[in-house]
């Protein structure tokens, strides 16, 4: 069951033990979702606020 965080730095944090990121670009937004072993978490965001999230993650990186 996918879990949504509304905290960025709490984000940033799960990313250290994900396997990965997907990143999916819609028109006014992006989503962003973690790939844990146990939980995929998802965060939306802005797309100017999307970048600066994408270069502190700590995870391979896809885009969908």
């Amino acid at each position: 069951m996918p879990r949504e965080i509304f905290d960025v730095d709490k984000f940033i944090e799960i990313s250290r033990r994900a396997e990965y990121c997907d990143i999916k670009r819609l028109r006014t937004i992006v989503k962003l979702k973690l790939r844990t072993p146990r939980k995929l978490y998802t965060l939306k965001a802005k797309p100017t606020q999307a970048e600066e999230i994408v270069k502190k993650l700590n995870c391979e990186i896809r885009e969908i």
